[in-house]
């Protein structure tokens, strides 16, 4: 996170107008979302200059401690998504899963980014 990085607050507004947009939110309220972003935004400090790979075990045992999500939250399973976009997006990290992805695009990715 830079120590330019926008505050949660401020964070949690681009979440409000943006989670619509996301694959997972499809049909469902923003307040639903809003515990999960706001535990990936401060995962993403506490676990800094680590990638998700490393910290995902972590995260989901401390998903279940998090007070934030409030009595009778979202199961892990639930959330995982959302903890994990705010994450990446605090981080700017984004790990590449090659199984979800087309054998172009594996290898265009393995070629750099560039074009093939």
């Amino acid at each position: 996170m830079a120590d330019t990085y926008p505050t949660w607050n401020q964070d949690e507004r681009w979440w409000r107008d943006n989670y619509a947009t996301r694959p997972y939110a499809a049909g469902r309220k923003y307040e639903e979302f809003r515990p999960a972003y706001q535990y990936g935004y401060e995962c993403a400090a506490r676990y800094r200059g680590r990638t998700w790979n490393e910290v995902e075990k972590d995260a989901r045992s401390g998903w279940d401690k998090f007070e934030g999500k409030g009595p009778g939250g979202a199961k892990w399973e639930n959330v995982k998504d959302a903890v994990r976009d705010a994450w990446n997006r605090v981080t700017g990290k984004h790990d590449v899963d090659a199984g979800k992805m087309g054998e172009s695009e594996v290898e265009r990715l393995s070629h750099g980014g560039r074009a093939l």
